[in-house]
């Protein structure tokens, strides 16, 4: 049982946004009245900064829902194709979406690629460029984690044990020829599933992975969230990080790790980076510059875009990733089951670190290739991608200019390794 008032914050945090829904109505209101054209002041200095205070004040004052993907089309050998969401395979706290592309003639033979997104406070759909990315040359799938508190307390529990067998009954689902791309925090339970999948001999290993900007040994090169864990310990986080879900949803008096907290961490971390750009969209809303505020709209609705983890997968996590470092100790447990990594001698690996990542420290990442001793050299590569950060890792004109066709090379690698001399997937 949580104790103490940081049990009741959701209701706090509900109530905040009951409080100042008059003034939005009021906001929204006067907005409107000079965005109107038949307005002689919209045309103004004054008509257009009163429009655009109010417009700041709704969009820091809302609540964002999650957002779509919106890939409609994209472009396969020169042939446009129509994209199609469909899901393939549901849990409880996840939908497996496949990014189904409608061929005309012949679907060309593309690798299948499996994207397994953060579950770390925002949805999916921060991944829309990654999928992008990809759509031309690889048959894209991408895991689509639910909101916790839309899980009703009776249907089921999630924590990162769960996590892992989600990954491994994936895999299993899309079969042996599948490639694995994780982003940041599912790094660890991605390469866990992979070490359990090998250590049992698993024939459906997949044929590769590639862990991006993810806390595999956060020893090397902390972080300030990696020595935020250290410094407070795990009773620390139960204590002031996990609230109860409110009557309002129906994940009713489920103990989560709310997406709210997770935010205001994250625009801590940056605060002056994040008050300069409002201040930023403010003036280009005053001068007009619709297409400057609308990259500004884009990027804020998609991060202010946030959902709940159950307490019991966060502080699990946090326990075994940041607190104890147990898996480059070689401590971590997968259902009683240790998670060793040097069982990894089928499954190729390619790490991907951003240069300025502030996230997940460089080398990090890197550390998978020393806890896979026995994976052969040739199954192995290492991508440090300059001047970008933990998002630019994933997302961003260098990461499609550079970091993805590096990853599109090393599936090609890989496949070409397995064509040509085999790969065993029988148990020794």
């Amino acid at each position: 049982m949580i104790g103490g008032w940081m049990g009741f914050a959701y209701y706090w945090y509900e109530a905040a946004h009951a409080v100042v829904g008059p003034a939005r109505m009021m906001s929204g209101a006067t907005h409107l009245a000079f965005k109107n054209p038949a307005n002689p002041l919209t045309y103004t200095p004054y008509g257009r900064t009163v429009a655009a205070a109010c417009e700041l004040f709704e969009r820091t004052t809302r609540r964002y829902s999650k957002p779509e993907f919106g890939l409609p089309t994209t472009l396969v050998n020169g042939q446009r194709v129509a994209v199609t969401e469909e899901i393939v395979w549901e849990r409880p706290f996840c939908k497996l979406l496949h990014f189904k592309r409608e061929f005309t003639g012949k679907a060309p033979n593309q690798p299948i690629m499996l994207i397994v997104a953060p579950m770390s406070g925002h949805y999916a759909t921060l991944l829309r460029g990654t999928v992008e990315a990809f759509l031309p040359t690889h048959d894209v799938y991408i895991t689509d984690w639910i909101d916790a508190r839309m899980v009703p307390l009776a249907v089921a529990t999630f924590d990162l044990d769960d996590y892992i067998d989600y990954v491994i009954d994936m895999v299993h689902s899309l079969g042996p020829d599948v490639h694995v791309l994780a982003v940041c925090q599912p790094a660890v339970p991605v390469i866990a599933a992979v070490a359990r999948m090998e250590a049992e001999g698993d024939p459906l290993v997949p044929a590769s992975m590639t862990l991006m900007g993810g806390p595999i040994d956060t020893r090397r090169s902390p972080t300030a969230v990696n020595k935020l864990a250290n410094e407070r310990g795990i009773d620390w986080f139960r204590r002031n990080c996990i609230v109860k879900v409110p009557f309002t949803s129906p994940g009713f008096m489920r103990d989560v790790y709310p997406g709210f907290l997770q935010l205001s961490g994250f625009m801590a971390m940056n605060i002056d980076r994040h008050m300069m750009a409002h201040v930023e969209m403010f003036n280009h809303l005053v001068k007009d510059d619709g297409d400057s505020a609308e990259k500004h709209r884009e990027f804020y609705d998609e991060y202010m875009a946030v959902m709940d983890l159950t307490a019991e997968f966060y502080l699990q996590t946090v326990d075994t990733v940041f607190v104890r470092h147990a898996l480059p100790k070689g401590e971590m447990l997968h259902r009683g089951n240790p998670v060793d990594l040097s069982a990894i001698t089928r499954c190729g690996l390619l790490t991907v670190e951003g240069e300025k990542d502030d996230i997940s420290g460089v080398g990090q990442t890197y550390a998978a290739h020393d806890l896979c001793s026995n994976l052969p050299a040739e199954r192995k590569a290492h991508h440090l991608q300059a001047k970008v950060g933990h998002y630019g890792v994933f997302n961003g004109s260098r990461f499609r200019a550079e970091i993805a066709p590096r990853i599109c090379d090393f599936i090609a690698s890989i496949d070409y390794l397995n064509r040509t001399k085999g790969k065993a997937r029988a148990s020794a």
